[in-house]
């Protein structure tokens, strides 16, 4: 029996495992922390739960596909909740404008805010719905394991139909004239950590997930999906290590031979994944001698994604007017992402976002509302004490000059800065998604899901293809477990 040694128990590392499991693979999981899911994790403050990582979830077929596929019902595992109106978008103007999947109660809204947008919406509708189905056919469930992966034919034909070449802003542009919708389309490039004025407008795909296929909550919070897979995973068979880190990975002969263990063990294995982020991880794990196709000057060539300044609040009450999805706009969108990736340093305007998950399920925090308030942060390490404490009395203070005073009604909070997110999921300088899909290349040719250097290594999580996000990571394991499993 073939064995498989995982680095990281994340969604991408738990989908290629449940597949191989069911396949007859001998898999062991090694995690450093005490749960599944990476980033897709709980807090608890006093009587509050808190999801971290991704709080919108669309695409459920892909989680349920992973447990459908090895003959189990994925409502046992996880059942997920459809948001009809899923976020307030509230402008700097004091209006709002509710996002939903009811396209007849979105071109309401567009009557009374752009006329333009009014004409323009079917035709906006269209064109994301057409760069979903070609990212759908071509991009996500291909598995790219060397260069010469990314040069076919037909994916080239695709990529040219997808607007590598224009940007996320001027694809919007075509379809909206008011600044404050403008601001809301744009936000989209914010999911895959990147800013609308850089990334190619093939990401208007994810408006098609929000607007055509739905946004989701799984209940008993998004971190159900992760306990799920580990659920399903351990049933098959798989031998999960919590709390055990991956020290170093040694190599011989071009193929990984031993992981070595924080325990002191050290363990072989016919083939091994990396679950984690390339940029940070591989070099951390093989010797560079191992690796002449990613050395340093490698690294440093991308442009990191953003990461993420988060407060958790549980308050005493439930504020009026908050919902589960809701988002607080800058006054100038451009400056707030030239500040963070030209400055690499906060937004003097932050644009913020707060999920509410106790809005539609109330036992998530039955005393009050709990408050996940995000705002996008700069990819660096270099923070102080004063600087985190200025941002969150910033968010406290600009949240109640819109009229939701929520810092008099809090219990407890606590601060998630990109320090912690660096060293908590080892990702590189706190980013969220590894290289930024600012840059062409880095948004369609991401790095492989396979070592070049090392022929049994293999990487899935957002920081390889197809991307990063939730349905995307997962798809990465998938993808990875179904090319091993045809490869045997």
């Amino acid at each position: 029996m073939m064995k498989v040694g995982i680095i990281g128990a994340g969604l991408g590392g738990l989908s290629a495992a449940i597949l191989l499991a069911h396949s007859g693979f001998e898999v062991h999981i090694y995690e450093k922390n005490t749960y599944p899911g990476g980033k897709m994790r709980r807090y608890s403050l006093g009587s509050s739960q808190f999801d971290f990582g991704p709080n919108t979830i669309t695409m459920p077929s892909v989680f349920q596909e992973v447990i459908a596929q090895t003959g189990a019902v994925p409502d046992d595992y996880f059942q997920f909740t459809r948001l009809e109106v899923h976020t307030r978008n509230h402008f700097a103007d004091g209006s709002y404008f509710d996002l939903s999947s009811d396209q007849t109660f979105n071109k309401e809204q567009l009557s009374n805010f752009d006329p333009f947008a009014y004409k323009k919406f079917e035709g906006y509708i269209k064109e994301i719905t057409r760069l979903y189905t070609l990212s759908e056919q071509h991009f996500f469930r291909k598995t790219f394991m060397k260069k010469q992966d990314f040069l076919s034919l037909n994916l080239l034909k695709a990529l040219v139909k997808v607007r590598p070449l224009q940007t996320l802003h001027q694809f919007n542009q075509q379809y909206f004239e008011d600044t404050r919708l403008l601001q809301m389309v744009n936000r989209y490039a914010t999911y895959v950590g990147s800013s609308p004025y850089e990334t190619p407008a093939t990401f208007a795909m994810i408006a098609y997930l929000e607007m055509i296929q739905g946004v989701y909550y799984v209940n008993g919070g998004n971190p159900t999906i992760a306990d799920g897979f580990a659920k399903r995973a351990t049933e098959l068979g798989v031998q999960i290590h919590y709390g055990v880190e991956v020290t170093k990975i040694s190599v011989e002969s071009r193929k990984a031979r031993q992981i070595y263990l924080s325990n002191g063990e050290a363990k072989k294995f016919d083939t091994v994944i990396i679950n984690g982020d390339l940029l940070k991880v591989y070099p951390d794990l093989v010797e560079s001698r191992d690796r002449p196709s990613f050395q340093t000057k490698h690294v440093e060539s991308y442009q990191p994604t953003m990461s993420a300044f988060v407060l958790l609040a549980s308050l005493n009450k439930r504020v009026e007017g908050l919902k589960h999805h809701q988002v607080f706009f800058s006054s100038d969108y451009y400056k707030e992402f030239q500040e963070l990736f030209q400055k690499k340093q906060f937004p003097s305007d932050p644009t913020i976002y707060i999920c509410n998950s106790s809005y539609t399920e109330k036992a998530m925090s039955p005393n009050g509302d709990n408050l996940m308030i995000l705002i996008n942060a700069p990819a660096t390490t270099i923070e102080s004490t004063d600087q985190l404490v200025e941002q969150k009395q910033k968010i406290y203070h600009t949240l109640s000059l819109k009229g939701f005073p929520v810092q008099k009604h809090v219990v407890e909070d606590m601060i998630i800065s990109p320090r912690n997110i660096s060293h908590q999921f080892h990702s590189f300088n706190g980013a969220l998604y590894g290289p930024s899909a600012n840059r062409v290349k880095d948004a369609f040719f991401r790095p492989s899901n396979k070592a070049k250097d090392i022929n049994n290594l293999y990487f899935v999580g957002g920081s390889t293809h197809p991307g990063g996000g939730s349905p995307m990571v997962t798809m990465s394991g998938m993808n990875v477990a179904n090319h091993i499993i045809q490869s045997k």
